[in-house]
């Protein structure tokens, strides 16, 4: 899909106490879960997450072709922290920022549920490889798990196989609209940089590192389908919200 805007952005848009405030909710929020026995690590589809394959090397911002291409095929591709949130506050916080960039960016795609906001941590060392949040499109809706009927097992006690959800209000959707904000003060970490890969075919370059993510409250507002990653912290911590819109798959 081309489109005039890959992107749209509001620097600085949350004021600096509030991103103070969301930093302190979601790191209580990890501490809370770590001592309920809850695991925090971020995991992926596939368990490609560095805790499920200790014995892999990181893959940064390395695609997974070029790694295969090199002869590397023992890699993991995520390696943070994450908390779940859900205060109204933060959606009446974030939504108007996400409608707008919707219409400013002349997308105009409808979406009607949002899940939960995922508060994430990158420590040294910690990064997201090339992924999509979303493909978009009819195969990729979710499906609704009903215990006991569903023929598909669980992966674990609190995991749910692949694109099968219980929420009713997400069923037969997809992502459609992906947000994520810098909660830094600048100069708080190296690396972790948010990059997009737009293709092979976009008008313009194919990679592009998005700076203006870089200021701390700054929001970028995205398609779920278009890859990005988040390289490698090579100094301090950093700390980041992510959203995820939701709707009926594009026709």
């Amino acid at each position: 899909m081309q489109l005039r805007n890959s992107y749209y952005y509001f620097k600085e848009a949350i004021p600096p106490e509030t991103c103070k405030r969301i930093i302190e909710l979601g790191t209580a929020k990890l501490e809370q879960d770590k001592a309920n026995g809850v695991n925090t690590e971020a995991y992926t589809f596939g368990d490609m997450q560095k805790g499920a394959r200790p014995d892999a090397a990181p893959q940064g911002e390395t695609s997974r072709q070029e790694l295969i291409a090199a002869g590397v095929n023992n890699t993991y591709v995520r390696d943070s922290e994450v908390s779940w949130l859900h205060d109204q506050w933060i959606y009446e916080l974030f939504h108007p920022f996400i409608h707008a960039a919707n219409k400013n960016a002349g997308w105009n795609w409808d979406w009607d549920y949002s899940k939960a906001f995922q508060f994430t941590k990158y420590n040294p060392g910690g990064f997201y490889s090339w992924h999509k949040d979303g493909d978009s499109d009819c195969p990729g809706a979710y499906r609704r798990y009903i215990h006991g009927v569903t023929p598909v097992p669980m992966k674990d006690a609190d995991r749910l196989p692949e694109r099968y959800v219980t929420e009713q209000q997400m069923v037969g959707k997809v992502r459609k609209i992906s947000m994520t904000c810098n909660l830094n003060v600048p100069g708080d970490y190296d690396g972790g940089n948010l990059k997009f890969d737009f293709g092979h075919h976009t008008d313009g370059s194919q990679y592009h590192e998005c700076e203006e993510i870089r200021p701390q409250g700054s929001i970028v507002v995205f398609p779920s389908f278009v890859d990005h990653t988040v390289t490698p912290i090579t100094r301090g911590t950093r700390y980041s919200m992510v959203l995820w819109c939701l709707g009926k798959p594009f026709r």
